[in-house]
């Protein structure tokens, strides 16, 4: 029931609050009974009699009870009304009374606002405008609003505010109609294995909408059960207010048991099986792996086999036991070779799918110097072991690796292997002996044998059982097979044993070089001024020799002595080592023309090897700048003036007459397109009347649509297909076209309709005779003389004799008849 204070007129002489001095009118006490509700647990009031209805009086506030002046009242403060959620009515139930002490001497209206009232949501309230009673007029709910503020209001009959307006709060009461919601299903949490107790494990948390502040909101949790049972049914334990989980017993192992599920109860009204709403969820708790059980080697002894001089390949396969998580830390195995390998020829590869270790050579191992190898290999995982466990004895084990002997290539012990000749020996020269060494020298005796494999210049050979090197041409130093002096070739070795094996090896010759080339002269051609001065130079001369330091420059240049106008026009000086300048001498005057002027080089070789070579100087008249001119150049080039003047004339002369031809040909055109007709057409018409194989029109008469004239290839598709051309020169043997029928009385306007059918259909009717089809007119193009015919037409003044068409014979029998006055047959 709704507890409720009564307010009167009498009770408004209550003493001051010395805090805010606000008046707290005394509530009417109701004798109210307490009784517990045996079904629900709750507890409410109840009363033995009908209580009055509350009623709320308004303070009065501004009004004077005496006519003295008196101090003014304060307003009374109004408690809180408290409404139950849920509640099952009957509605409109009656919440309040609001009086005025002045409804006695006025009619009053009383109203509420606020929201629920005249603001979403709407009309959760009333008022009894006349009474004042207040109603609520539906079930509340805390969890969607938990209290209303409304202000009451009164006024007369002419709205006119009798009183001030006074606050109602209304609470809403909190009652257990909302179980505990937990935020996920399914929690997932994880443990390692070995912890101890009291390890924290995860959280799970539930929601409850009720008051959180009252026994409905409180939330307690408990472990309903745990799968499966092992060890102990009960290894985890859970906080029943924060909602950890923790473990209360050791003995987890992930070899054994891996995942424990457990389901959690939240219940509210603090954890009351009996008056509470419950609610669970699922947590599952994973033990994570750790490395408590270290990995075991399944033999002690493994062994295998490998080649000699193999690498790369697997020559035995280690196996290994481990019970931690595969394919972790935990599992995954490390081996090493502890002893037995001071080399390194072996390593020890972890395959990732089975973790067994693969025995690998990873560098060659020769038969003659190890027969066999003893190692000692030691397992281990990639994570530490776990604090408290002991590696096994298991993890360490013996690998024997037998080396099997094979025919191995022989060997050139000094490769690539290096001698030095001058260039130019003769051939059959002995220049080394180059032998191989078979490795094989413990079980096998076998016999080498040698073979030339590469030599770019075929200078050399090699004796087949003892590997002597000899030349079998001069070796040049300047060839095109040596790179930078030195002359490379290869050879084999092959032994004859089972199966054959070869090697090769390298020999490198430097070839010294000798003087054996002489110096050649650069440039082969240049040009220089008739006229020499003190400030023009010469040309710049050098030489090019294919033999090196000491045998080619510092090089020497001379003029030789006959014949003697060489030294008497030309003068060589020296600049460098290596570069002379050629010139003429001071006051020499050459005609222009190209000039050949032998040159003597010698090189700085031991003996000095010469030559003689020949340089083409061309002379030519200069600018001021000491460039040739352009009729310099030509003049140089072997021409006179005279022959330089003809040669400009005849180049006029041919230009001459092809601008007259042009002229000519220009002139006549012009002539052939001003030309008029000599004949006239009426007194000579052979020329105009022209025998065509088909008729057709002028020039100006080509504006006609050609496809109209074609004949269609079939009747199936006469309308619907595009017509083509064809000739047919019988009768076609086909079915006849069907005309359409004209009706006896035809309607006017149906008359152009039927002569298009009809015209259609006789356009379209092979049978129908002439049966040779329409053809297109060829077009008869222009330029003809006699002019187009669509300028013909009849005079339009007076009459004209045309009876002389009747003497042209049968062809123009009917235009003589219709032209000529003539009577048809």
């Amino acid at each position: 029931m709704t507890v409720a204070f009564l307010f009167s007129s009498a009770a408004r002489a209550a003493i001051d609050d010395g805090n805010h001095g606000n008046r707290i009118a005394p509530p009417v006490v109701l004798k109210v009974t307490k009784e517990e509700d045996k079904v629900s647990g709750r507890r409410e009031l109840k009363e033995p009699f009908p209580a009055p209805p509350p009623v709320i009086l308004f303070s009065g506030s501004g009004r004077n009870s005496s006519k003295g002046l008196r101090r003014q009242k304060r307003d009374w403060v109004i408690p809180p009304i408290n409404v139950a959620e849920n509640s099952r009515g009957p509605f409109p139930q009656m919440l309040v009374s609001i009086r005025s002490d002045q409804d006695q001497d006025i009619s009053i209206r009383y109203s509420i606002t606020g929201v629920g009232a005249d603001q979403p949501p709407n009309e959760v309230f009333n008022i009894d405008p006349v009474l004042g009673k207040m109603f609520v007029t539906k079930p509340l709910d805390r969890e969607h609003r938990s209290s209303y503020h409304l202000r009451a209001h009164a006024v007369d009959m002419n709205g006119n505010q009798v009183e001030n307006p006074i606050d109602l709060y209304i609470f809403v009461i909190d009652m257990n109609d909302n179980r505990p919601e937990f935020k996920n299903q399914v929690y997932n949490g994880s443990v390692d294995e070995g912890s101890k107790p009291g390890t924290y494990v995860m959280h799970v948390s539930a929601f409850d909408a009720d008051d959180n502040t009252t026994a409905n909101g409180m939330v307690r949790y408990r472990i309903l059960s745990q799968m499966p049972h092992s060890p102990i049914p009960n290894m985890f334990t859970i906080n029943s207010e924060t909602g950890d989980i923790v473990t209360v017993a050791p003995g987890l192992d992930r070899e054994k048991v891996s995942q424990y599920t457990i389901i959690v109860q939240a219940t509210d009204m603090e954890g009351n099986l009996n008056f509470g709403l419950s609610n669970t969820a699922t947590a599952i708790i994973t033990v994570t792996d750790i490395n408590d059980n270290p990995p075991m080697l399944t033999s002690r002894t493994f062994s295998g086999e490998v080649p000699e001089n193999k690498v790369d390949i697997v020559v035995a396969n280690l196996t290994v036991i481990d019970a931690d998580q595969p394919h972790s830390p935990n599992w995954n195995a490390i081996y090493r070779i502890i002893s037995g390998d001071p080399s390194g020829h072996f390593t020890i590869r972890t395959d990732p799918v089975s973790n067994d270790g693969m025995v690998t050579v990873v560098k060659p191992v020769d038969y003659e110097m190890n027969r066999a190898f003893m190692l000692t290999v030691v397992v281990s995982n990639q994570a530490h072991l776990a604090s408290g466990i002991q590696s096994s004895l298991q993890s360490t084990a013996g690998v024997t690796i037998s080396v099997q002997d094979v025919n191995e290539a022989p060997y050139f012990p000094t490769n690539p292997k290096h001698i030095r000749f001058e260039e130019g020996i003769p051939a059959g020269t002995t220049l080394t002996t180059f032998s191989a060494s078979d490795p094989d020298r413990l079980q096998m005796q076998q016999t080498i044998r040698y073979s030339k494999l590469n030599d770019p210049a075929d200078w050399l050979s090699i004796n087949r059982t003892n590997g002597q090197i000899i030349t079998t041409a001069i070796l040049d130093r300047e060839s095109v097979y040596v790179k930078n002096n030195i002359y490379e070739a290869t050879f084999l070795a092959t032994d004859n044993g089972s199966p054959v094996a070869s090697g090769t090896g390298t020999l490198q010759i430097y070839l010294i070089d000798i003087n054996d080339n002489s110096p050649a002269l650069i440039p082969k051609e240049s040009q220089i001024c008739e006229r020499m001065s003190k400030n023009v130079n010469g040309v710049n001369i050098t030489a090019a020799d294919d033999d090196t330091d000491p045998n080619a420059g510092p090089f020497v240049f001379e003029l030789p002595k006959i014949p003697a106008s060489i030294r008497r026009n030309w003068t060589i000086s020296r600049i460098s080592g290596d570069y002379a300048r050629l010139g003429l001498r001071y006051q020499v005057y050459l005609e222009p023309g190209v000039y050949e002027v032998p040159v003597i080089v010698l090189d700085s070789g031991n003996p000095p090897l010469s030559n003689r070579s020949i340089i083409k100087v061309k002379v030519c008249p200069c600018d001021e700048h000491g460039d040739c001119t352009t009729l310099g150049a030509v003049a140089a080039a072997g021409l006179g003036t005279g022959a330089i003047i003809s040669i400009l004339i005849c180049i006029i002369i041919l230009l001459s007459m092809v601008l007259l031809f042009v002229v000519w040909i220009k002139r006549r055109e012009k002539e052939r397109q001003t030309k008029q007709l000599l004949i006239d057409p009426e007194d000579d018409v052979r020329d105009n009347i022209l025998k065509y194989d088909e008729e057709g029109g002028g020039e100006e008469d080509q504006d006609y649509d050609l496809s109209q004239l074609q004949q269609p290839d079939s009747l199936e598709h006469i309308i619907s297909k595009p017509p083509g051309v064809r000739r047919v020169d019988e009768r076609p043997i086909i079915p006849e076209s069907q005309y359409p029928i004209r009706p006896v009385v035809p309607h006017p306007g149906d008359i152009g309709d039927f002569i298009h059918e009809g015209l259609r259909a006789a356009d379209n009717d092979p049978t129908a005779p002439p049966y040779d089809s329409l053809l297109v007119f060829d077009y008869e193009g222009s330029g003809s003389t006699a002019g187009s015919v669509s300028s013909l037409n009849s005079s339009s003044t007076g009459d004209q004799d045309y009876d002389y068409l009747n003497d042209w014979g049968p062809r123009f029998k009917k235009l003589a008849d219709m032209y000529g006055g003539g009577v048809e047959d």
